[in-house]
């Protein structure tokens, strides 16, 4: 056997080690039987039609939902900002602002959730929503910064200057030039944003007011009673969720990119 034959093995090995657990939860939550094992004794979505019913685990989701769009909302726009100083302008203390960016990435998250809540519990700031939410940004805009950063880096700047001198203004440059060339890591930071926040639990527990759950410290809260059938269904929705999410949005990408192939091709044979 050669050594691309074992790695290729290797390879294979370790993904099924990596997502054979994911697809045993989605398996058992379509089994009828309420207490989960194998063998499967028939199909069913009656644990999907109680976790519809469960009040409060439609409540997380909506609150998981909201808390997502938020920060990503934020994050992509405070990191496409700060990405945009970082490639395009020079000013004193520039390195040291992007290694603070960067930075959430190297603290181990639960560091970070230790050291927010002391911090505004010095500032005697109750938990709340807003830190909720403010820890969230913290932690999802260096993936942001760096993926506007990146596709920032290769962008010509005599394209931004051309549009300059022809008359348009600096505000104009960047809505009609700058910002359709970046979009897509635009979309793909806001894609990261939302997919972290949404599947977040080891900071959402250090910073979340009493009475508000999101979906994982809802799963959380609920294994910790009893591993009931809901939490299968539960986690079957969350991994489809997260799955499917990036896939629909890269098609429509790919749609919108060729698009303005076409136009652009339409363009030129009129021309």
């Amino acid at each position: 056997m050669s050594g691309w034959s074992m790695i290729r093995i290797a390879t294979i090995l370790v993904y099924l080690f990596l997502f054979a657990p994911v697809a045993v939860v989605i398996l058992l939550a379509f089994n009828a039987n309420q207490f989960g094992g194998f063998p499967i004794e028939g199909f069913s979505l009656r644990w999907f039609e109680a976790l519809w019913n469960n009040d409060a685990i439609v409540r997380a989701f909506k609150t998981s939902l909201l808390l997502g769009f938020l920060t990503s909302a934020v994050s992509t726009t405070l990191g496409t900002l700060a990405a945009l100083a970082m490639v395009r302008y020079d000013f004193p203390g520039k390195r040291t602002i992007s290694t603070l960016l960067v930075a959430p990435i190297l603290i181990p998250e639960v560091v970070l959730a230790v050291a927010l809540l002391l911090f505004l519990q010095a500032l005697s700031m109750p938990k709340s929503f807003g830190l909720l939410l403010m820890g969230h940004v913290v932690f999802t805009l260096p993936f942001v910064v760096l993926v506007v950063q990146a596709r920032l880096v290769s962008i010509r700047r005599d394209v931004e200057e051309a549009a300059m001198s022809l008359g348009a203004t600096p505000i104009q440059t960047f809505f009609e030039i700058t910002l359709p060339l970046m979009m897509p890591a635009v979309m793909a930071g806001m894609l990261f944003s939302f997919t972290i926040s949404f599947d977040d639990i080891t900071g959402t527990l250090f910073w979340k007011p009493g009475g508000v759950e999101t979906v994982p410290t809802q799963i959380f809260a609920m294994l910790r009673n009893s591993i009931s059938p809901e939490i299968n269904a539960l986690g079957a929705v969350m991994v489809i969720f997260t799955v499917a999410l990036p896939l629909v949005a890269a098609s429509i990408a790919r749609v919108m990119a060729m698009r303005k192939l076409r136009a652009s091709n339409r363009k030129t044979q009129i021309a």
